[in-house]
Order: structure tokens, then sequence, then C-alpha cells
């Protein structure tokens, strides 16, 4: 497959993959960036399709890879490949197109486990994307304060939960006034999570760090037992416990 380079950070086509690292670049432009020493070689084999270039430094490091054809190798100067790979990995980095993200109808009822998530911190989200793929959410309903799911921090972490999830948009919370229930929110004033029986089919809300759920938001709350020797847990490490209890009983 014949490469093309790229030397000049005034290329117009690298200057658009560097806005890639930023959430409103991702919007604008309908792009994203993927890195990674195990999320690349999956993606690559397992959802091929969304994905139009593989950003190189030197043609060596995929001489091997079996690539699509219509995926296209290109090689950044090294100072190019630097500024894109934020993660640091040294590693090939693929561009995909943005897969539509549909907006949520919230007022039919939930199916399975769906998960109302405002995280706007991209890590934290793309852990609890993680989780969410690993114990079985059905839906991961995203709020307007939440980051962007396709955000480079975000993809890291998720490790490629992205792809295996169905993720909508849910508009800002006032939307959840009118959602269909049962609504279900982590508190520190709530119910045991120990002894809570799970119905099969619910929404649980999962707030901003340090905000929490507003107290506004017409939903049951949930607790986490624990020692008390922290004033409390971080947001995606409940939601994983919760969304643990939520298979776990399902079994």
């Amino acid at each position: 497959m014949p490469f093309f380079s790229i030397d000049s950070p005034q290329n117009p086509q690298f200057k658009s993959w560097s806005g890639l690292l930023e959430s409103r670049g991702i919007r604008k432009q309908g792009q994203f960036l993927l890195a990674g020493l195990k999320t690349v070689p999956e993606a690559l084999t397992r959802w091929p399709q969304h994905f139009t270039r593989i950003l190189i430094r030197h043609p060596e490091w995929i001489a091997d890879w079996p690539l699509p054809e219509h995926i296209q190798p290109v090689v950044l100067a090294g100072p190019l490949f630097r500024e894109l790979d934020v993660s640091g990995t040294d590693y090939p980095i693929l561009v995909g197109t943005l897969p539509h993200i549909a907006q949520a109808d919230l007022s039919a009822g939930p199916k399975g486990l769906e998960l109302v998530c405002a995280l706007g911190d991209p890590a934290n989200l793309g852990a609890l994307l993680r989780s969410a793929a690993a114990f079985g959410a059905s839906k991961v309903i995203l709020l307007e304060e939440a980051a962007h799911p396709f955000h480079p921090k975000c993809l890291r972490a998720a490790s490629n939960a992205v792809f295996t999830l169905d993720i909508v948009r849910g508009g800002r919370w006032a939307a959840l006034d009118q959602a269909a229930g049962p609504l279900l929110a982590l508190d520190a004033g709530g119910d045991d999570l120990a002894t809570f029986p799970w119905p099969e089919d619910a929404r649980l809300i999962l707030g901003e760090e340090g905000q929490g759920v507003p107290p506004q938001v017409p939903a049951q709350r949930l607790t986490i037992g624990n020692t008390g020797n922290v004033e409390s847990l971080n947001a995606t490490v409940a939601a994983s416990i919760a969304l643990f209890t939520y298979y776990a009983g399902g079994q």
C-alpha cells in the first residue's frame, strides 16, 4: 500500500488531526484519534470499518500488518507524531470516523440497566464505560455535562468499550424530570446498596465528581456501606460497585 508523508505543522491535514485532541474539534470534524498498544490492533481486527487512516513515524512499524485496503498509512515527522501521541505510546495511531450518537428517548421505559451519566472528566468517563461494558449495562445515556466519549483520554481509559456499548445523548438534568423509571442514584444518605432488590429494568444516575446528583432529580437514593475512613468514593468506583451488584444479582 502506498504511503504519503507530512513534515510541516502547517499542513492542513495535520492541523485538522491536532484539533482532535479536544472535544470541540472532534464534534466539528466528526473524527477521532485512537492510540494504544492493545487497543489499536484490537480495533483494526474487530471494527476496521470505523477507521480511515493510520498515523506512523516509520513504515517499518506496520510492514507486516494486514491493513484493510481502505485504511491509508500516513508517515508523520517525529515532532508532529509526538504532538498527536499525547499518551506517549510511540505506536501507530488510528484516525476514525465518529459514529452517529442518537438522542435518548427518556420517556420510554428502560430495558436492562441503563446508566445516565454526567461525568465531565474524560478519563473518569472512560473508566466508567469500561465497567459498563464489563458488567453488561444495556445503554449509556450521556447528559450535556458529560465529557465526549471519543476524547483521546476517554478512549484510552475505556479500552475500546465505546465500540461495544449503546451510547446515546440525554440532554440536561431537567430532562430527567420526565424520564420513565425506576430512577436510581448513588448518594451518601440513601438505602443500603448491599440489600437493595434490583429491578430487572432501571436507570442508574451518576453525577459529576464532588457534586453528585442534584437533589431535585426524582430518583431513589442508594448508598454504599464502607468503613467511614474516607469521605466518599470516587464516582467511577462507586458506579462500578453498583454495576457489579446488579450484574451479580442477575446471575
